[in-house]
């Protein structure tokens, strides 16, 4: 084997990166810059023939759907953080995520109802901001008592081994579908936003609900508490350390095990809470665990295991994606929208095959 040849290997052993995966990551960025830039070229000057027309003329659709997908990613952040927590941080595989979701906004809608004292024909002017504010957090805490009881039992003595979990989590998300089925029917029904938030604000011609932007601004604090968290406190860098080296945080006398069950307190805290806004924002109906758990494992891939900040990124591009597509495809191609967010987790994973944030595992 001559130097090259040598040299070579041991960058592959050691972790590095060989001469051709190098040139095809470069390949590929740069790749990634010219499709960016022929797509901001399109959306901006080129998109006749689709429904929202070019954005230099007509710049208020341009922003509303600029808005949509922002807002979006707020929703999406939200329930994907909860998901981020267990499965990026802990590396425990919970595929009932998306039943926590919907049980969440399931009980938070009864709530509500009760606290209005009414059950069909709600509307904004009939909720005050604690007739949302109480089942939000109703249904979030029963949403993460569930779910620390599905870890304390299930999920602890099975700690990495994942197929197991995904089994295990799978079996219990089917139960939960069916018990929700059967206690709050088959029908779609809808947690109504509180008449604080919910006017509109004019731009550039166009309205905009003001319950989107609240909806952002929710996501927005729930980011900034998380990354105070897991980034200034003492029990946040006990989890970074447990999730990385176990055994010698339980040597130095610190109860991982209590640490890791709040961690998936919160995990869950924050799937219930994303159920509510879920349901405030296009209602809940059976079903909606599938999408809502498919929505945060592409999220949470796209922007890398365990990574909030990544978790946001993935959130972004996917929001935008999704609001985008269906404005600015030729509207006899809209429905392939749906294709590009695959299209966008193949991109991603081909340039950086641990997500944008994340890092081998």
């Amino acid at each position: 084997m001559d130097a090259q040849s040598t040299q070579s290997a041991l960058l592959h052993r050691d972790g590095g990166v060989s001469p051709s995966r190098g040139a095809l990551e470069l390949t590929l960025t740069w790749g990634g810059r010219v499709l960016g830039a022929l797509v901001l070229a399109w959306v901006l000057v080129l998109a006749r023939g689709t429904s929202a027309g070019p954005a230099i003329e007509d710049p208020g659709r341009f922003l509303v759907t600029l808005l949509d997908g922002v807002t979006f990613a707020g929703l999406l952040f939200v329930v994907a953080s909860g998901f981020t927590l267990i499965f990026g941080l802990m590396r425990t595989v919970n595929m009932a995520h998306g039943s926590l979701f919907l049980l969440s906004a399931f009980i938070a809608i009864r709530v509500q109802q009760a606290m209005v004292g009414k059950t069909r024909n709600i509307e904004s002017a009939d909720v005050g901001i604690l007739d949302w504010i109480v089942p939000l957090l109703v249904g979030a805490s029963i949403a993460a008592v569930v779910g620390i009881v599905m870890q304390q039992l299930f999920l602890r003595w099975n700690q990495g081994q994942e197929l197991r979990q995904a089994l295990i989590t799978l079996a219990i998300s089917v139960v939960l579908a069916d018990q929700m089925l059967r206690e709050f029917g088959g029908l779609a029904v809808r947690m109504v936003w509180p008449r604080e938030v919910t006017h509109f604000i004019e731009i550039f011609g166009s309205r905009y609900a003001t319950s989107r932007l609240f909806m952002l601004a929710v996501a927005i604090v729930v980011g900034i508490a998380l990354w105070v968290w897991l980034t200034r406190t003492r029990m946040g860098m006990v989890i970074r350390a447990g999730v990385d080296d176990e055994q010698m945080v339980r040597a130095l006398g610190i109860n991982i095990t209590l640490v890791f069950a709040i961690t998936f307190f919160v995990g869950a805290f924050l799937a219930g809470m994303g159920g509510v806004m879920g349901a405030s924002f296009a209602g809940a109906a059976t079903g909606a665990d599938g999408d809502w758990l498919l929505n945060s494992l592409v999220v949470v891939i796209i922007g890398g295991l365990g990574s909030i900040k990544g978790a946001v990124a993935g959130s972004l591009l996917y929001g935008l994606v999704i609001a985008f597509s269906p404005a600015y495809l030729p509207s006899s191609y809209t429905f392939y929208s749906i294709i590009l967010t695959f299209v966008l987790l193949a991109v991603v994973l081909a340039v950086r095959p641990n997500g944008l944030f994340g890092r081998a595992g």
